[in-house]
């Protein structure tokens, strides 16, 4: 190094350690730097004297992007990779990156958000299926014990959605952004539903397909590649499960009110969603919206829940019950990360190596977020406004028989 860059990096150096953080710098040239007296948790390796630009005012932004990339790499848990990078964009901010980001609206046309879709959704069946439950459930499972196996606690919030329902034998049932076809194959194997379950996802759709033969259900169950827009007809039950926080904020309330217009008089609707917990903005502090808008979910905008129940309401559609599951989003993640730290090797053969460090890197990201509540997780359950007496039970019992 010159004088005037051994300055700055003497300089850097002296700004990480202040932070003592358990974490050491491998640089490009095979020299180490410890910079706590605590045995490093995690190493972070530089690829060149470059990198060392993302140490300067780091944000999780910054530092994902880095990694995604390749000049950074780290070793170590990945919880501790997580909790260091928070850590390190927390303390070593210079100001110029505010904790509340500016807010990011996109226009969600139908071929923008089929693009959105596709780029998440249609890696791979296979990718997802190394790290899933059986049944392929990519949402915030239900955890009724805590030693509950992700298996178990999904097809109890699959269960836990139908019962808030109320679906009976017989229902029209729209599931609107159905995955790979869970909870309408549920339904109409259980419940006794007549299910539609609609997705933007090809492989989703074909593998929904594929699975509702194999079940034998087709004369109840059927699963389109078709936009929430398109829909036609009359639905008793409406679920919408991970899929608003596609929709865009300043199409809320043309959201709910396609959902309204679907919904036959005495029906029910429950809107699973992931929201802000910022009520001036959409984004995740410390630059973690960045990397998510950025490599996971193109376009993807996080409502507070005070704006998605306002736009509700002005659709139509009245509230009846809210439920937080914020602490069950945080354990289902945890069950991903683990399960997609083990099945390594196996997932950057099927999406290469990038990929895998953007998933590996936002699974665990979003476990840290949901337990320290940069985000929250709600289920809505609504009626058309002013139902009838009757319409709704008077106790919630209903829904823990």
């Amino acid at each position: 190094m010159t004088l005037f860059w051994q300055k700055h990096f003497d300089a850097l150096v002296e700004r990480l350690r202040s932070s003592d953080l358990p974490l050491r710098l491998d640089l490009w040239n095979g020299t180490q730097i410890e910079l706590s007296t605590a045995a490093p948790r995690v190493i972070l390796g530089l690829a060149s004297p470059l990198a060392l630009r993302h140490l300067q005012s780091p944000s999780l932004g910054r530092l994902g992007q880095a990694y995604v990339e390749g000049e950074l790499d780290v070793q170590g848990r990945i919880t501790d990779i997580v909790e260091i990078a928070v850590r390190l964009a927390d303390g070593l901010r210079d100001g110029a990156l505010p904790w509340r980001q500016a807010q990011r609206l996109f226009r969600h046309t139908r071929r923008s958000d089929a693009e959105a879709i596709a780029y998440h959704y249609d890696v791979s069946n296979a990718f997802y299926e190394k790290w899933l439950d059986p049944r392929m459930v990519y949402s915030c499972a239900y955890f009724k014990q805590p030693s509950d196996s992700l298996e178990q606690a999904q097809l109890q919030k699959i269960d836990h959605i139908l019962t808030k329902l109320r679906v009976q034998p017989g229902d029209r049932l729209l599931d609107i952004g159905c995955g790979w076809g869970a909870l309408v194959i549920r339904a109409a194997e259980k419940f006794g539903a007549r299910a539609l379950g609609i997705t933007l996802s090809a492989q989703q759709h074909d593998l929904a397909c594929q699975r509702i033969a194999a079940a034998g259900l087709g004369d109840r169950c059927e699963v389109r590649l078709q936009d929430y827009r398109d829909v036609r007809g009359r639905f008793d039950r409406i679920a919408s499960v991970g899929m608003f926080e596609h929709v865009g904020l300043k199409n809320l309330r043309a959201y709910f009110s396609c959902i309204e217009a679907l919904l036959d008089e005495g029906g029910t609707v429950l809107n699973h969603g992931i929201t802000s917990t910022d009520v001036e903005s959409a984004d995740a502090p410390l630059g973690g919206g960045e990397f998510i808008e950025r490599y996971v979910f193109p376009q993807g905008e996080l409502p507070h829940v005070s704006l998605a129940l306002k736009e509700m309401c002005a659709a139509g559609l009245e509230p009846v019950d809210v439920e937080n599951l914020r602490h069950h989003y945080a354990m289902t993640l945890d069950h991903w990360a683990a399960r997609f730290e083990e099945a390594g090797d196996s997932l950057k053969a099927i999406a290469g190596e990038k990929r895998w460090r953007i998933w590996r890197m936002y699974l665990a990201g979003c476990a840290y977020g949901f337990r320290h509540h940069w985000i929250n997780l709600y289920q809505v359950l609504a009626l058309k406004a002013g139902a009838g007496q009757g319409v709704q039970p008077l106790t919630r019992d209903y829904m823990y028989r």
